[in-house]
């Protein structure tokens, strides 16, 4: 499982258009969801690589057997047909940025 935290003296202060940036600096199409707690989403694939990244709230993923909760300035890599979940931790709402590999 390939995770990233953001390290504010490295990647300066994190912002959603810094973490957005970032994202789109390595190829990925971003877009931004909010998911509200309770949130679910089974077992899954996509055909495209993508990144998750957490702007605000806990994200419960699980991917290749491992689990992990992502929290604010966390990017998850998941790699195309990789069987995984996703889950809201707590009462706070996701607010993530969804990444898409376009190159």
């Amino acid at each position: 499982m390939q995770i990233e935290h953001w390290h504010e003296d490295r990647d300066g202060l994190l912002t959603e258009q810094a973490l957005r940036e970032k994202i789109a600096g390595r190829g990925y199409a971003v877009s931004r969801c909010v998911y509200p707690p309770g949130t679910f989403f089974p077992p899954h694939d996509h055909g495209v690589d993508k990144i998750d990244a957490v702007v605000s709230g806990r994200f419960r993923m699980t991917l290749g057997g491992q689990e992990v909760v992502l929290e604010a300035g966390d990017l998850l890599l998941v790699p195309k047909h990789a069987m995984h979940t996703a889950e809201v931790v707590g009462d706070e709402p996701v607010v993530s940025l969804d990444g898409v590999r376009v190159r």
